[in-house]
């Protein structure tokens, strides 16, 4: 073994582990290598999951890739792959695995000097299995044909061949930083497919694949940003009723008196509840839609777009159609996260009022309980009394017998002037004693 291989191996042991992955990471997905005249077909397909769920979706792409690879009889990639290519010999495939998502890019070498309504006749669809393509069944969410052509920018009748092409008032074009021309309508022609024409000017070596894969990725992310948009419409109307019975509860909360706070509050915790279950089911797909509206302006941004007179621009498209969706999904989700802290400051000024009712509740109990109290003190008092005077009473009773105990007994005692005068000795010295017994029950009761 080499000394600098050993070293190598050393150092290897050095890196993180998740270094090697990492980098690998800004080089998993690569441009694809075109030279023009080449055709393209892009799939986007998308599987929708009750759940956001990463390993589920891959599995299920992974199972479409199989299938496709089985026909030909080509091994597919691994399960963790989220990259894939490979030269069928009549076409060429570039596979994607995304978050939601993946796509199928398929490509063919045109032939050179057709124009460009026979090359969209001829796409590489055409080797793409049919029973593969049936089992696409409600899974396809993009599905576009690229055509990479040749041309000069002094061709003059190139214009009127593109218009008469999408046949469409919403064209749309712009050089791509005058090396290249980009033509499309983004509507979905009568055989279910968007276009895209690509017009090499003077592009470099790898700027074609970059420039197509760039309008790939506005088409595919456009669509994906707009599917948060049926559903902030479908949400508008479960917001307008619970904002209408919220005021209704609002003003119900002002006018009542107290005696309606409990029905009011089980009202209004439903209404906290219905509110956290929309934002719930709203809240992912809002954000992805963000963040793919975010990808569809970089990837635009990237594309430095020099308008072509009379034409509007992709940016000036997107900004004014797919803009306003986004910004319907974002104003749903703010009146969300609003209509949630207006349920909670109603949810607490209601418990508040609940709770302040409590206290006025227990301040009149207490209060009854120091009336109770001192009555219960009086009555002791008085209970103290009669005890006085009922042991003072027996006690009396049993200083006579003493007296006439002592007169039988010869001695010069007279019974009744004794117990006389031992009257107020016995009831002074009972109440002392009763008022000492209470003075050391109380300080036990302090301790």
């Amino acid at each position: 073994m080499s000394l600098a291989y050993r070293a190598n191996a050393d150092f290897a042991k050095l890196n993180h582990p998740m270094r090697v992955p990492l980098s690998a990471e800004i080089h998993s997905r690569p441009f694809l290598q075109l030279q023009a005249p080449e055709s393209l077909t892009h799939f986007a397909i998308y599987l929708k999951q009750d759940q956001p769920s990463r390993q589920n979706h891959r599995s299920s792409q992974h199972h479409i890739l199989e299938q496709l690879c089985m026909h030909y009889g080509v091994a597919g990639p691994t399960s963790q792959a989220r990259y894939f290519f490979h030269d069928f010999g009549r076409f060429r495939l570039k596979w994607e695995c995304h978050t939601e998502f993946a796509t199928y890019t398929f490509v063919e070498r045109g032939e050179p000097g057709m124009d460009c309504r026979g090359s969209f006749d001829r796409t590489p669809l055409q080797h793409v299995p049919q029973e593969w393509l049936a089992g696409l069944d409600g899974k396809i969410i993009v599905a576009a044909h690229v055509l990479l052509c040749k041309g000069d920018a002094d061709d003059a009748g190139f214009a009127d061949s593109i218009r008469d092409l999408f046949q469409g008032r919403s064209l749309v074009g712009s050089s791509a930083g005058g090396n290249a021309e980009v033509w499309t309508d983004f509507l979905i022609q009568p055989d279910g497919f968007s276009r895209f024409v690509v017009r090499d000017q003077k592009l470099r070596e790898f700027q074609s694949g970059r420039l197509v894969g760039r309008l790939l990725e506005i088409e595919t992310y456009r669509m994906m940003a707009l599917l948060g948009l049926p559903q902030a419409e479908a949400t508008q109307p479960e917001l307008n009723g619970i904002e209408n019975e919220l005021a209704s509860l609002t003003a119900t909360l002002v006018k009542s008196e107290g005696n309606e706070d409990q029905d009011l509050l089980t009202s209004i915790t439903s209404l906290a509840a219905r509110i956290e279950k929309i934002s719930v089911n709203n809240s992912y797909r809002f954000a992805a839609s963000q963040a793919y509206f975010n990808l569809v302006q970089a990837r635009i941004q990237e594309l430095r777009e020099v308008r072509i007179e009379g034409i509007p621009t992709l940016a000036e498209f997107m900004g004014r159609r797919l803009a306003p969706a986004m910004n319907t999904c974002t104003s749903v989700s703010q009146r969300q996260e609003a209509l949630a802290k207006r349920i909670a400051r109603s949810n607490d000024l209601l418990r508040t009022r609940v709770g302040i009712e409590q206290e006025q509740q227990n301040r009149k109990i207490l209060q009854s309980l120091d009336t109770r109290a001192a009555q219960q003190l009086r009555l002791q008092q008085a209970v103290e009394g009669l005890s006085v005077a009922a042991i003072s009473y027996y006690t009396l009773g049993l200083v006579g017998y003493v007296g006439k105990a002592m007169k039988a007994g010869s001695l010069p005692v007279n019974p009744d002037l004794m117990t006389g005068i031992a009257v107020p000795l016995v009831i002074g010295g009972v109440w002392l004693g009763l008022r000492r017994l209470h003075h050391q029950l109380s300080g036990s009761a302090k301790h």
